[in-house]
C-alpha cells in the first residue's frame, strides 16, 4: 500500500450529485462505498468535507452579512455534510468518529492530533467537521493542519477531475494534465490547487498533496494502492 495514513479532503459541491444544492443520498451511498472499500484494505483514513452544498461564508459576506458571523454558519454547514456522511458510513457498517473544530455537545468533541490518532488505532474512519474553528480559514486550510496534526502520508483532494491541469479542462478541451508537480511550480504556474494559506501549510511541513477524481468507482483505492491516476504535489518530483 503506497498510503497508509490519508486525509480526504471532498468539496461541500460534490454531495450535491445532480441537485442545485443540498446532500444526495445517492452520491452519500457512493462515496460512504468507495471510503469502506479503502478502509477494508488497511487504510486509515479521516476526511474533511467543505460546506459549500449549503452555505458559504464569503459568499454571505459578499451580499452584506458580517464576514466572522458567516463563516460560522460555514463551519456550522461542514458539520452537517460529516454528520450526513457519519450516517451512511455508519449504515455500511463502518466504525466512525466525529471530532470538529468547534466542540458540539453531544454530536461531536473538539478535535486534536491525539484524538484523531486515537479514534484511527481504536480502527475508525474519522470525520472533521467545523473547519479549524476559527473564521477566515477555509476547509482547505482545514484540510492541511488535520493531515499535519494526524501524521498523514497524503492529503488525497477528491474532485470531479481526474487531476490537475494547464487549465480548466471543462473549459479548455486543449488543457494537458500534469503527472507530478513540486509546490514551487504549482505556486509558479499559478495553478488553483488550494488557497495560499493551505498550500503554504503543506509546503512547509512537507505534506504531498494528490489530486484525483473522486466520482469514478474504485479511484480512492486505486489511489491507496499506488496506482497513479491523478497528479502528486510534492517536495520533489
Amino acid at each position: 500500500m503506497k498510503f497508509k495514513r490519508i486525509l480526504l479532503k471532498l468539496s461541500g459541491e460534490s454531495l450535491m450529485g445532480e441537485q442545485d444544492y443540498g446532500i444526495s443520498p445517492a452520491m452519500l451511498a457512493q462515496y460512504a462505498k468507495e471510503i469502506k472499500a479503502a478502509k477494508d484494505k488497511g487504510a486509515e483514513i479521516a476526511i474533511v468535507i467543505g460546506g459549500g452544498n449549503i452555505f458559504r461564508g464569503l459568499q454571505g459576506a459578499a451580499k452584506g452579512m458580517d464576514r466572522v458571523q458567516g463563516d460560522y454558519m460555514g463551519m456550522l454547514a461542514t458539520v452537517i455534510n460529516s454528520m450526513a456522511l457519519q450516517a451512511e458510513l455508519e449504515k455500511q457498517g463502518v466504525k466512525t468518529e466525529l471530532l470538529g473544530g468547534l466542540a458540539i455537545e453531544p454530536i461531536c468533541k473538539e478535535s486534536s492530533g491525539k484524538r484523531i490518532q486515537q479514534a484511527l488505532a481504536e480502527n475508525k474512519v474519522v470525520l472533521i467537521g467545523g473547519g479549524t474553528g476559527n473564521p477566515y480559514f477555509t476547509t482547505d486550510t482545514a484540510s492541511s493542519l488535520r493531515a499535519i496534526e494526524m501524521k498523514a502520508d497524503v492529503i488525497l483532494k477528491g474532485t470531479r477531475v481526474d487531476g490537475i491541469y494547464t487549465s480548466d479542462p471543462e473549459k479548455d478541451s486543449s488543457a494537458t494534465k500534469y503527472s507530478t508537480l513540486t509546490y514551487e511550480e504549482a505556486l509558479s504556474k499559478q495553478l488553483k490547487i488550494m488557497d495560499l494559506t493551505a498550500f503554504a501549510l503543506c509546503q512547509e511541513n512537507n505534506m504531498p498533496i494528490y489530486v484525483f477524481d473522486m466520482n469514478t468507482e474504485g479511484n480512492l483505492q486505486k489511489v491507496v494502492e499506488g496506482e497513479h491516476i491523478g497528479t502528486l504535489v510534492s517536495k520533489t518530483e
